[in-house]
Parts: C-alpha cells; structure tokens; sequence
C-alpha cells in the first residue's frame, strides 16, 4: 500500500533514484535540500511498497511581494508549490497532492498558490489548471524559463472542480449520507472514530483522493444533483449504540448521479466506477451482476469536519429527529446544515457564500 507522509527533509533519501529527474533540471537541488534539512523543514512524501519515493512535494508561505516571476505577485500571501513531481501510475496520485497544497492554502489563510512548471511537464500543468490555476506568466531562470500558474483562493469560478476545495451553500440542497464503518474507513482518510480536534496537514493516507465513487442501495441518493452538498454520516462501528458512536466526518459535493442500470456492459461500468470507487474489481464485478447497490454517486471530497460530532448532539443541538425518519439519505435544512458546520467547526474559509 502506497504511503503519503509529511517527513522532515533530514529523514528523505536524496540519493533516491526519484530525485535523479529533479537534479538534472535544477542544478542547485542537492544544496537547497540540505539547506531545508538544515532548517528543520518538510516535505510530503509518497512512498510505494518498497519504500521507495514516487511523489514529492514542498510547500511555503511566502509574505508580501513576489518579485522575481514576471509580472510580479502582488503583496499578499502566498503559498509556492516550491518542489513538485509525482511518477505517474495511473492511481490518481496527483489529486492527493493537489488535496494537501489546498489544505495548506486553507490552514493558512493563503490568499493564492502559486507554482513554477516547464512546457515539458504537460500533464502537471494540465493538472493544475482543472483544479483554478491559470497561467499568469513566467520566471526565467538559470535552468530555463518556467510558467508561472496562480489559484487565487479569494475568486469565485461558480465550477465546483475550479473552486474547489470550496463550496456554495446557496441554492444547493443539503444531505446526511450515512457510510458504513468498513467503506467509510477505506474511503475518507478521517474515519478514526474520536470528536477531538486533528490536524488536516498531519492527516495523510493513501485515499487521500479529490473524487469518490460511492455505491449504495439508498434511494434518496437518486435525488442528488451536481452542487448538492453532503455531511457523511460514519455509522456506528458498535450495533445498538449508534447514539454516541455514529458521528458526521466531512463534507461532500455531488459531481454526479448514475444507475447501475445505465451501463450497457460490465466494462464500461469498471472503466466508470474503477478509479476512483473504494471497491475492488471482484467486489465492482459482482455489483454489477447482482445490481444489489444499483446508486453511484461521483463526489468531491472537499474537507473533514475538524471535530467529529456524535449523533447524540445532532438529535438533541441541531434537532434532527430520531425516530420516523431514515438516517441513511436525510434532507437537511440550511439550518440544520449551517450548524453542522459550526459544531463540526469546519473553517469558514471553505464556504462560498
């Protein structure tokens, strides 16, 4: 299983054969590493089962004017994407990586990011500018000139993937989507079940991921539309005890609504649902032999809450009702929603009002 971690550089191996690409195109690399070391500063890894690198990325809050990109960067605050390169395998990697610069952005109020890439990595930029960033200039350098892309975090694109990892609470209809414990843990990195604060930056895991792929057999979820927003609903680990062991973890926002149904062959279903569904491809193959979870839902996954709340405090502070009810698909109201938010104490930085 591969491995996201957030290292001191002085624990990295800079004799990795992953590192041999970045020293060719930057001649002072090796100095500027032991430097950070020196320093006591980190980098997010991603090591592969042999403990091997195949991602890498350093991040910085730069204050004030940038002055050597052209045109200059305004006085603000910046977060750089100061090194980035990831060996693609066709597993998403780069989402996860993109998941923790916005992470970062957010933490720390970052009023852009900004990174620096060559025309000869075609897949990064393109990468980068699904998720906001525009090319805005370049920088020259004593390796070559470079193309400087810009997310700024203050813009509204109204695009949910432009904007993201924000979300527009108006005029989007609100749900509690309940996950059992077994998915919920193979699919969202913050499923320790615990309503003490963490910390998003520490956070890693290897499903760590933008987009899901959900399949249920709730019957609401066909209701959901492009732009709702889901509260996940991490269901008791415990029978009988749901009230102080189901808690809400993170917020969702619907990319798309499919049936099972609608695929005329097992492949195409496996070519939609395989990258980015929690399943295997024996456990893909089955549903679609069965139609036993005929609802697939394409989420992003825009942030946990900071503090898990139990179902006990959504019945007695929020007022969702116990009884008579279905907890597996529920409406929320934009109240009930709005103090989710609150007690969950998810940054305001997140909503776009």
């Amino acid at each position: 299983m591969e491995n996201l971690v957030y290292q001191n550089f002085s624990n990295i191996n800079l004799n990795d054969d992953f590192f041999i690409t970045l020293k060719a195109d930057y001649v002072e690399f090796p100095r500027w590493f032991e430097k950070k070391a020196a320093d006591g500063e980190c980098a997010y890894v991603l090591y592969n089962n042999e403990s091997l690198i195949e991602g890498f990325m350093y991040l910085k809050i730069e204050d004030g004017e940038v002055t050597d990109t052209t045109p200059q960067l305004p006085n603000a605050k910046h977060l750089k994407i100061g090194t980035f390169k990831f060996d693609s395998a066709g597993t998403r990697r780069g989402e996860r990586f993109i998941k923790k610069v916005f992470d970062h952005a957010i933490k720390y109020n970052a009023d852009d990011i900004y990174v620096t890439i060559f025309d000869k990595h075609e897949y990064l930029m393109i990468l980068m500018q699904r998720y906001g960033f525009d090319i805005i200039g370049s920088k020259d350098t004593a390796n070559g000139q470079e193309n400087v892309l810009l997310r700024n975090m203050h813009r509204n694109n109204a695009d949910i993937i432009r904007d993201y990892p924000k979300f527009n609470i108006r005029g989007n209809n609100k749900y509690l989507m309940s996950i059992y414990p077994m998915y919920h843990t193979r699919m969202l990195p913050d499923s320790i079940l615990n309503n003490e604060s963490h910390s998003i930056i520490q956070d890693v895991s290897h499903t760590n991921s933008i987009h899901k792929i959900y399949l249920c057999a709730m019957e609401q979820v066909s209701e959901f539309r492009r732009g709702d927003i889901i509260v996940t609903y991490r269901t008791s680990d415990q029978p009988g005890n749901a009230r102080f062991r189901s808690v809400i973890t993170s917020v969702c926002v619907v990319e798309e609504y499919r049936n099972i149904g609608e695929f005329p062959s097992l492949e195409s279903f496996l070519k939609y649902a395989g990258s980015y569904s929690v399943f295997s491809t024996a456990e893909l193959t089955k549903f679609y032999r069965t139609k036993r979870y005929p609802h697939i839902l394409r989420f992003t996954y825009n942030t946990a809450m900071t503090r898990r709340v139990i179902r006990d405090r959504l019945i007695r502070e929020v007022g969702l009702r116990e009884h008579g009810v279905y907890w597996g698909a529920m409406p929320l109201t934009d109240q009930q929603f709005n103090h989710m938010l609150d007690l969950g104490e998810v940054d305001a930085s997140f909503i776009i009002n």
